[in-house]
């Protein structure tokens, strides 16, 4: 169980580092762009790292407001329900 759960964490933050990069190519060729609250439930399905590393290597999207509050609000929110979740587990046991 906990290989198949850290195997989908590695492919939400690889398909979000993807999207980034591909979404960034589309914004160069006049293509047709993915939408922003795609990027956005990637990173909250999990993806959070990914999008971050692919926002840095793709330098895209990195002054879109309110793109990057967004973002930096599912990172935040991410953090508050594993915190959540750590203390929760402390008392279980």
């Amino acid at each position: 169980m906990i290989a198949e759960t850290l195997a989908a964490v590695a492919a939400i933050n690889l398909a979000s580092f993807a999207a980034f990069g591909l979404d960034k190519r589309r914004a160069r060729t006049g293509g047709r762009r993915i939408a922003e609250s795609t990027l956005l439930l990637m990173a909250l399905a999990g993806g959070t790292p990914g999008a971050f590393a692919g926002r840095r290597a793709f330098r895209h999207k990195t002054r879109k407001q309110p793109f990057v509050a967004r973002l930096y609000a599912v990172a935040a929110l991410q953090i508050a329900a594993a915190m959540a979740a750590a203390w929760w587990l402390t008392r279980q046991g």
